[in-house]
């Protein structure tokens, strides 16, 4: 008996217990070609911080997957990974700045500025990734680190310019100034999932738009009075009877004196406030399209920091907040500003910092979703779910997908930051002409008009961009033979809030670019709320640290409390009782397991003893536990299938077996026949131990293996690579 047995069962021991999985080499996947392969992708954890519970039940959940299908003698990869995470990190990076009483501007203003903000970000992500990959660990992920991949990897930017080039050369990638979603306080575009829509109480102003022949005027409503001075039409909607006369007229710019059309568009709500429209494309994407359609002027009155600029007349120089009441201020002089009422509506925010988006005019990239990509790259994805060759659980997410999918809109990959993959598009300084270069070298002359110098495009790629393609890009660069054995991947294990974020664009362009679905299954894990079933903040001061509550009561017991009632797609409820419980169960087994050992190692070998038809029974109860376990975990009901080992082992094995078993364990003076029992109990008690082992391995890793290395009779290997009989 191993005298650490005589005490309580001890977590500290789970790095030496993780260092013995790593080094026996138990993470890599088996080497026999014949066997079935199995493969997740890790969802790569963004690089600029630690991790927070949310990561920890997706990497308990891919974990708990992993060692099944090892131990039901799958082929199993679970590929690490970190994520640049490009306009997240350098807003985490730019509060370290701040703190340093510093900023991005200033260190982009030196000699080289670009260069070295790059540089630091990625030194600072760097020590963040081996910060985090250590914080996996000690969750027990059994994921094949010599695989280890990170967005910014060479060869993993080499895949992404490949994609690049073949979306350009098919014509569905492209460059047009449009609007775009623009954050004042970060300097950059972002795309349609970027923007946060909060209810915001406003008030409704209504102009009058005096007619320029002074016969009349139209009413108009506005939230946004200080964009007058960009005003270039007045819309009504063509079938309105209230403007069928005034369609062709024109009318005066309240605030400009300028004279403006008024045109008719379908597009005009005829039901909001008067049903006229003020057209001001530079601010306004509906205004964009609509001036675009009927060939108006853009006045851009706000600039890129949220301030007047010279086209906005007396409002020049002022943030939006005091240009708004000046404009009020202006109209109500000249007897232009009708009346003023509550309004309430849906104003769209930055999703980090909150301000208030600017739509802006600005020249970007965009993947052509709606044209052409409708076709060959929406539609495909559509059809891979509709005909289930993607499995998406739980089932009700696939209407999310859909409804995403089909009232997609092209997708800005432009980022105006530092911190990412460049856009490999150099533009003759001539022309305007663009050419893809993904070798990292200017042409030398332009094929449009024969100059011959060029500027680099200092844009950089979403990171969704690079992301979406991961399963293909990482496989692709970790090793020989990868991309074929391992793809598609067998599942896609993540969170319900990024199925359109990331899972959509992973299946549009793995599609695209392979031909091949990149995975079969996707499994959608709840996000993590407190006892009372809030949402954890910071804010709130209900944040559980998955890092603390390992070092307090153990991984073990942190991974089945995030796995028992966390069911697919909906919410889990964490609390410290209920870790708490499940370290009371890691001591339980471990004293169960003390309990056996102790007794068969009182009777000697083992393999000498015969199982009586009654034991046999017991085992044979304990097999079809088992196979009920496997058969919750091959439907990814993995909460069932942790509470059924947990009520077996306690309640089954614990309570009544072990209990029943006492009087003959415990008996001297025994006659030749109860000494076959007693032999036939010790025996039968070890292999229940030892099936409750495997059982227990994937949720519970740690202690398992503590046992299992405990245990008589039995090679001093690893758990992990006991295979699962049923």
């Amino acid at each position: 008996m191993h005298e650490d047995f005589l005490q309580p069962y001890n977590h500290s021991q789970e790095k030496s217990i993780y260092t013995l999985w790593e080094e026996g080499g138990f993470f890599a996947p088996d080497s026999d070609e014949t066997k079935e392969p199995f493969c997740i992708i890790m969802p790569p954890p963004n690089a600029n911080g630690s991790l927070h519970v949310g990561h920890a039940v997706g990497i308990t959940i891919e974990d708990m997957m992993t060692r099944f299908a090892r131990m039901r003698g799958k082929r199993a990869l679970w590929l690490p990974a970190a994520d640049h995470a490009g306009f997240e990190t350098q807003v985490v990076f730019e509060k370290k700045l701040e703190k340093e009483g510093t900023s991005r501007f200033e260190v982009l203003k030196e000699e080289g500025g670009r260069e070295k903000l790059y540089e630091r970000i990625f030194a600072f992500t760097q020590e963040n990734k081996k910060h985090m990959e250590g914080q996996v660990q000690e969750l027990g992920a059994s994921c094949d680190w010599s695989r280890s991949t990170f967005t910014l990897d060479p060869d993993v930017i080499e895949v992404v310019y490949r994609t690049f080039q073949k979306l350009y050369d098919d014509g569905l990638v492209y460059r047009d100034k449009r609007t775009v979603h623009w954050c004042s306080k970060h300097q950059t575009a972002l795309s349609d999932l970027e923007v946060s829509w909060e209810e915001k109480d406003d008030e409704l102003f209504y102009v009058t738009y005096r007619c320029e022949d002074g016969e009349g005027s139209l009413s108009v409503a506005t939230t946004r009075p200080e964009t007058i001075y960009g005003d270039v039409a007045v819309a009504v909607h063509p079938d309105d009877p209230r403007y069928s006369n005034w369609i062709g007229k024109k009318v005066l710019n309240p605030l400009s004196g300028e004279s403006i059309p008024v045109v008719a568009d379908e597009a005009v709500e005829q039901s909001f406030a008067t049903g006229a429209l003020k057209i001001t494309p530079a601010h306004d994407a509906l205004d964009f399209e609509i001036g675009k359609r009927h060939h108006l002027a853009t006045i851009e009155t706000i600039d890129f920091f949220g301030k007047m600029n010279s086209n906005a007349g007396e409002l020049e120089g002022m943030n939006i907040s005091d240009a708004r009441k000046k404009a009020i201020e202006i109209l109500e002089e000249k007897g232009l500003l009708e009346k003023r009422e509550s309004y309430t509506h849906q104003v769209g925010v930055c999703y980090k910092c909150r301000r208030v988006i600017e739509p802006m005019i600005l020249s970007q990239w965009f993947v052509d979703l709606t044209d052409k990509g409708k076709e060959k790259i929406v539609q495909p994805a559509i059809d891979a779910v509709t005909r289930g060759d993607i499995t998406i659980i739980p089932d009700f997410q696939k209407k999310i997908f859909f409804h995403w999918l089909e009232n997609i809109r092209d997708w800005n990959i432009s980022r105006q930051i530092v911190w990412g993959i460049p856009i490999p598009v150099y533009y003759c300084e001539s022309c305007e002409k663009e050419e893809v270069c993904i070798d990292g070298k200017a042409p030398s002359v332009c094929k449009k008009c024969s100059g011959t110098s060029f500027r680099k495009e200092t844009d950089v790629f979403d990171t969704w961009f690079s992301s979406g393609q991961w399963p293909f890009a990482t496989l692709q660069t970790t090793g020989e033979g990868d991309f074929d054995t391992f793809y598609p991947t067998s599942v896609m294990e993540t969170a319900y809030d990024i199925l359109f974020f990331w899972v959509a664009r992973m299946v549009m362009l793995g599609i695209y670019t392979t031909g091949k679905i990149p995975f079969k299954t996707v499994y959608l894990h709840g996000l993590v709320r407190d006892k009372d079933k809030k949402k954890m903040s910071k804010s709130k001061g209900n944040v559980i640290d998955p890092l603390g509550i390992v070092d307090q009561y153990g991984a073990d017991a942190l991974r089945m409390a995030l796995i028992v009632g966390n069911s697919p797609g909906q919410d889990v409820v964490i609390s410290e009782e209920k870790i708490k419980g499940y370290r009371n169960f890691s001591n339980k087994l471990w004293n169960i397991a003390r309990f056996i050992i102790t007794h068969v190692e009182k009777g000697g070998a083992l393999e000498e003893s015969v199982v009586t038809d009654e034991d046999r029974v017991l085992y044979e109860t304990c097999i079809k536990t088992k196979q009920r376990v496997a058969e919750q975990m091959d439907q990814y009901r993995f909460s069932q299938a942790a509470e059924d080992a947990y009520h077996y082992v306690w309640h089954v094995l614990a309570d009544e077996l072990i209990e029943a078993k006492k009087d003959i364990l415990f008996k001297e003076d025994l006659s030749s026949e109860e000494l076959l029992v007693q032999a036939s109990a010790r025996k039968v008690l070890f292999m229940l131990l030892l099936e409750s082992l495997v059982m227990l391995h994937p949720f519970m890793p740690f202690v398992t293996e503590a046992i299992y290395q405990r245990l008589p009779d039995k090679k001093k290997s690893a758990l992990i690579a006991e295979e699962w009989y049923v």
